[in-house]
């Protein structure tokens, strides 16, 4: 397997990572408050989390040579700090337990899987294309904070594409990172946490309002607004994913590591799509190799708790924001092609794909999933009625 690697492999890898932590960790730091956690607990937290991540990320694409990637629940964290104010510690992991165990359930039985069969292909490349939008989109806006930066790595990404394609990614971010560097773009290296981290075990308590309250909205949010765009996404990059076996693994990590922090696992969606996506590999066979790569940077930036994650705080966001735009825009281009090819089913999925970009959640429960059903409801709307067949006539006419 190591001999199959190239640099594309390596440097989807490293961008899932980083786009990974940047763009929810300050979300989970936020719930580690909300519950009032030791420092201890909280660097327990930050190791259990990439060490999930990892695990589950290489079990799942090693055993299905799949871009199989898996992530904490960014709506699960962003419901917990907000949802635990006041909730002693040993209730919250009681809930995580709870939401892990519904996980789990959901994987057995498999009703998740055929549920998201029914999901026409046009939809589900409206909804992946939705999701990724703000991210493409997050490229171009970035030159509102630091022009010659970002300029500097679309100017890259075009010669990337003329002299260099399979390699144009990492020339982006190998250029970024260097002219950021010189410019002093970078944080306070000070800032750096060296400290040494450790799991600890928190032992669960079990509070009906709190299980009621905070583990099955957790468990409602992670499989509307984290596994089912998962799902989609690797449905749009053209694998069948195995959905029942990938919801069993993570429900039983995220049953397992609850009491050391590990509050919930799911599918990914966004940074599954750059391991799932051209950029990768033009191979898509081999594509899995990405996301093996990724499960050993979690690994690795797990283990290295609050240091690893806190050097990723100090990058600059307009250099984040950029290589996951642009490692992104062949997926996204890819996604509205298809979803927008069949003209009977286009107002379907442009429904789909502007409720998503909408950012629009109710209930607690993000656009994507409302999306999903307004997308089916316009479908089966305008679907077009079957012709009717004439009966025979009884007593026919002799001529």
């Amino acid at each position: 397997m190591l001999s199959r690697l190239k640099l594309s492999h390596l440097a989807a890898g490293a961008i899932v990572v980083l786009v990974g932590y940047t763009s929810s960790v300050a979300i989970i730091f936020q719930a580690i408050e909300a519950v009032g956690a030791t420092q201890a607990q909280a660097n327990s937290w930050l190791v259990v989390l990439g060490l999930g991540m990892g695990l589950t990320s290489l079990i799942l694409s090693l055993w299905f040579r799949m871009p199989i990637l898996t992530a904490w629940s960014t709506p699960g964290a962003a419901l917990l700090a907000t949802g635990l104010n006041g909730v002693p510690l040993s209730q919250a992991v009681g809930a995580f337990l709870f939401c892990g165990a519904l996980l789990t359930l959901t994987g057995l039985t498999g009703w998740f899987a055929r549920l998201a069969r029914l999901i026409p292909d046009a939809l589900a490349n409206a909804l992946l294309a939705g999701i990724l939008f703000q991210f493409g989109l997050s490229a171009f806006t970035a030159l509102g904070t630091d022009v010659a930066l970002v300029g500097l790595m679309g100017a890259t990404f075009l010669a990337g594409r003329i002299w260099f394609a399979r390699y144009t990614i990492p020339a982006v971010l190998l250029v970024g990172c260097l002219w950021a560097a010189w410019a002093g773009s970078f944080g306070d290296l000070e800032a750096l946490n060296l400290s040494l981290a450790l799991p600890e075990f928190v032992a669960p308590a079990f509070s009906l309002p709190v299980l009621i309250g905070v583990g099955l909205p957790l468990y409602i949010v992670t499989m509307c607004s984290q596994n089912m765009p998962g799902v989609v996404t690797l449905r749009g990059a053209g694998y069948t994913p195995p959905v029942s076996a990938s919801l069993t693994v993570t429900g039983l990590a995220s049953l397992i590591l609850a009491p050391f922090g590990g509050f919930a696992f799911n599918l990914a969606a966004i940074t599954a799509a750059i391991c799932a996506g051209p950029e990768a590999d033009v191979d898509p066979k081999s594509r899995y190799l990405s996301s093996v790569v990724a499960g050993v940077l979690y690994c690795l930036v797990g283990l290295g708790g609050a240091t690893v994650i806190s050097l990723f705080l100090i990058a600059p966001k307009a250099l984040i924001a950029t290589v996951a735009g642009l490692a992104l825009l062949s997926t996204i281009g890819n996604s509205l092609s298809a979803a927008l090819a069949d003209s009977r089913g286009r107002e379907a999925a442009l429904i789909t794909f502007m409720m998503t970009v909408s950012g629009v959640s109710f209930l607690g429960i993000g656009a994507p999933f409302w999306a999903l059903l307004m997308g089916l409801a316009v479908t089966h709307l305008l679907r077009p009625a079957a012709p009717r067949t004439a009966e025979p006539d009884p007593h026919p006419v002799s001529q």
